[in-house]
């Protein structure tokens, strides 16, 4: 159903990423950028009140009809959840306590991981830096769909499918792509996460557990804040690696939008990365970026010419040291 997507394989390059070579060049020319290189202590209170703002709704949702219970899963706590995987995406990057508290930041984000309902702190974070280190690298970087995923999404309808069961292949990509061996955090993330599922079914109810799970599944499949996932490195410009968002959503999802700056910079909190725009303009306005994610989600189902193969990939040159 749908026409059928031009492509056939990823946009294989022969360059390293560009982000190591810009920020050479900006600390060069703006030093004062090191001085965002420190940690965020508001972002410990903002997880701490979107904790305790889920724990509330799992109390309000308790009693209502099941209509209501998928109309708000879908409304508020979708938003909640998929904003509470971009707090743990800070919260991977050391944004919380700093690089000298390392474990502090671990358990935080187990923390932070508990309304989500499905254990993901540890895990993330173990593969999202392998995307810093070798974005687009072949085999390291499960950020890059698989072959299958290419191949088999190629029409409007089944990109459509695609998108709304994103969540899904996040989750089991990297088991086909880069396997690591269970860590110690891992196996200590999933017995606290389990357990708090068991406590939320038996405090709550049937009805909080779905609302909880719900919330995740929905927020991160087909859902305005998902169209970052294809936004930040999908090549709807031929050339163009990664790209920045700039519109009203980065409110609520800790500037994650600012993506080109992000990867520039990935030891300065997402609060500081619209400063680093400032700063170094130059760099930065003249890429290509984005005002709607939601629009984005449109070309990309629609565009056929764009297809999870719209990846930029790369053999990794030299001794590759993974997270």
């Amino acid at each position: 159903m749908g026409s059928r997507v031009s492509r056939e394989d990823f946009e294989w390059v022969y360059t390293d990423q560009p982000h190591a070579t810009r920020r050479r060049e900006i600390l060069a020319k703006y030093p004062e950028i090191k001085s965002l290189m420190k940690p965020d202590p508001n972002l410990i209170w903002i997880i701490i009140v979107m904790v305790l703002t889920q724990l509330v709704a799992f109390y309000l949702v308790k009693d209502l009809d099941w209509k209501w219970v998928v109309f708000w899963a879908y409304a508020f706590g979708s938003c909640v959840n998929h904003s509470m995987t971009l707090a743990i995406h800070e919260v991977s990057h050391n944004s919380a306590f700093g690089h000298y508290r390392a474990m502090w930041n671990r358990w935080f984000g187990i923390f932070a991981n508990l309304p989500i309902g499905v254990p993901y702190s540890i895990s993330f974070k173990r593969y999202h830096m392998d995307h810093h280190r070798y974005l687009g690298g072949d085999g390291i970087d499960v950020d890059i769909p698989t072959d299958f995923e290419g191949w088999f999404f190629c029409t409007t309808f089944r990109k459509f499918i695609w998108v709304i069961l994103q969540p899904l292949f996040y989750a089991f990509r990297p088991l086909f792509i880069n396997p690591k061996p269970i860590s110690y955090l891992e196996i200590i993330n999933t017995v606290i996460q389990i357990t708090f599922d068991i406590i939320v079914y038996y405090v709550f109810g049937i009805k909080s557990l779905f609302y909880m799970l719900a919330a995740s599944l929905l927020g991160l499949g087909l859902h305005p804040i998902s169209g970052h996932f294809i936004a930040e490195h999908y090549m709807f410009l031929k050339g163009h690696e990664t790209y920045s968002y700039y519109g009203p959503l980065n409110l609520l999802t800790f500037n994650v939008g600012y993506h080109n700056e992000h990867h520039d910079f990935p030891n300065i909190p997402g609060k500081s990365l619209p400063l680093v725009r400032k700063i170094a303009a130059e760099y930065y306005d003249s890429l290509p970026h984005y005002q709607s994610w939601i629009k984005v989600l449109y070309d990309f189902v629609t565009d056929d010419t764009i297809s999870p193969y719209s990846r930029m990939k790369r053999h990794q040159k030299g001794e590759v040291e993974l997270e």
